[in-house]
């Protein structure tokens, strides 16, 4: 065999696969069509990111006398060029790392598409040459593309995907449609309706991201109406035509929604169709994936996927893990794991995280416990910042006063989650962050608020 392990697709957890396995002492290489990084660095999680802090930032700069200093239309042109320019840089900086790390790591790099020719061997087509390589193990972490609809004429200008999105040419859009409230439909249209536009979230759900503690998710839902953000729920979109500058949402309860740019979010596609799994008698559901047991492998015993294309929850952060942890188990090394603490962290304006339960988990599942919140609003960081919005909520179990579930809606909320996480991990209860000293002022100082809220509730049998 050439290598011990070759992994097809560099995005996250091709990256964290790789490297473990060469930190083993294995020969190792990783192959990618595109771009080093995959569609984490390049259309995904890095821009998407990179993009909600430079609008924090432009918003930062208006004018406190001026509601809205991006127009007239070459502010507008300005502003979304600013706003690019920077997730470029930041773009190609982090791919820069990643190359690093794999030089440094000695991991091969392999230019070109993989396909299956057999269950050892994959043949990689570069652009001037093709090459087979043969090796003891694989991974497939090819990751996943936007969905497109066969029947929408996409055309990356007015009607966009979320890889399009990050490539506009326009000023910003006076009025944008965003088909589909999951965690990529919200994030972009938090961040346009924070520069001023009018966005409309169409979604057949009764309410989006319906995942979330459902407080919470009614917090982001009143934050966003009051940031220029309409919601149009329980309703399905039958089709939108492009004209000249604009395009019309044709609903199915006959409603029509007429927008200057429409964005389709309604989900992603394993991007499997070229890898020739059939080679290997490996199938993917509707959605292009690849099934997996609990250590990654595939019906193919020393065939791995991870990540997006192995199905849920499809973020950066367990694609990572699950791409170390594949890899250990692939060389039969011993793993450990906290498969019941991943946190879930929405990058919108404002951020939304979260880790373990939620209250309506727990009602259904007839389990005790009380709430504790403390309100960005009732801390001087709170007040400081201008975020008066966020809020802490802690769910802590009447019998061991352990945490039970974490949720963070706010400024901060995606880092502060892993405190909680972490007094979960380590088996700790209320009595930690109550006898805990935080720095004053700081938003984490709201872990003692909560705490002392459910301390009281629990004391007065409410």
């Amino acid at each position: 065999m050439d290598l011990d392990l070759l992994v097809i697709g560099s995005g996250p957890g091709g990256q964290k696969a790789a490297i473990q396995a060469a930190k083993l002492g294995k020969r190792v290489g990783i192959v990618e069509r595109r771009r080093l990084g995959g569609n984490s660095i390049h259309t995904g999680t890095i821009p998407s990111k990179t993009l909600k802090e430079a609008v924090l930032d432009e918003l930062a700069r208006r004018p406190l006398d001026s509601p809205d200093p991006l127009r007239p239309e070459r502010h507008e042109r300005a502003a979304l060029e600013a706003l690019m320019d920077r997730t470029a840089r930041v773009v190609g900086a982090e791919a820069a790392v990643v190359r690093e790390q794999l030089r440094r790591n000695r991991v091969g790099l392999l230019s070109g598409e993989g396909s299956f020719v057999d269950e050892h061997t994959v043949l990689v087509r570069g652009e001037d040459d093709e090459r087979s390589y043969s090796a003891e193990r694989i991974v497939i972490a090819v990751g996943t593309c936007p969905a497109r609809p066969p029947d929408v004429d996409f055309d990356d200008r007015t009607i966009i995907d979320s890889d399009g999105l990050l490539h506009l040419e326009q000023t910003v859009p006076r009025t944008m449609i965003v088909v589909g409230g999951g965690i990529i439909g919200i994030e972009y249209a938090s961040m346009f309706g924070a520069l001023g536009t009018k966005v409309t979230v169409v979604d057949q759900r009764a309410r989006v991201l319906p995942f979330l503690d459902a407080e919470i998710g009614e917090a982001m839902q009143y934050i966003l109406r009051r940031n220029n953000v309409t919601f149009r729920l329980s309703e399905k979109v039958a089709s939108v035509v492009r004209h000249d500058n604009h395009a019309v949402a044709e609903l199915e309860s006959g409603k029509s929604v007429t927008s200057d740019t429409v964005l389709y979010a309604t989900g992603r596609q394993g991007d499997t169709a070229s890898l020739g799994l059939k080679e290997v008698g490996l199938k993917t559901d509707k959605r292009g994936r690849v099934a997996i047991d609990d250590c990654f492998r595939t019906e193919v015993a020393h065939i791995y996927a991870v990540g997006d294309v192995a199905g849920p929850p499809g973020l950066a952060a367990t694609a990572m893990e699950q791409g170390r942890v594949a890899a250990l188990h692939a060389f039969d090394q011993p793993v450990q794991t906290l498969p019941s603490l991943i946190p879930t962290g929405i990058y919108a304006i404002p951020e939304v995280s979260m880790v373990g339960r939620t209250e309506e988990d727990l009602t259904e599942s007839a389990v005790p416990y009380v709430v504790g919140v403390a309100r960005w609003g009732e801390l001087a960081r709170g007040l400081m910042s201008g975020d008066e919005d966020g809020m802490l909520k802690l769910l802590v179990s009447t019998e061991d006063r352990k945490l039970l579930g974490v949720h963070v809606l706010g400024t901060g909320a995606t880092d502060l989650v892993h405190i909680g996480q972490a007094v979960m991990g380590g088996g700790s209860t209320t009595d930690f962050l109550l006898s805990a000293v935080f720095n004053y002022p700081t938003f984490a100082e709201s872990y003692k608020v909560a705490a002392l809220d459910a301390v009281n509730r629990l004391t007065s049998g409410q």
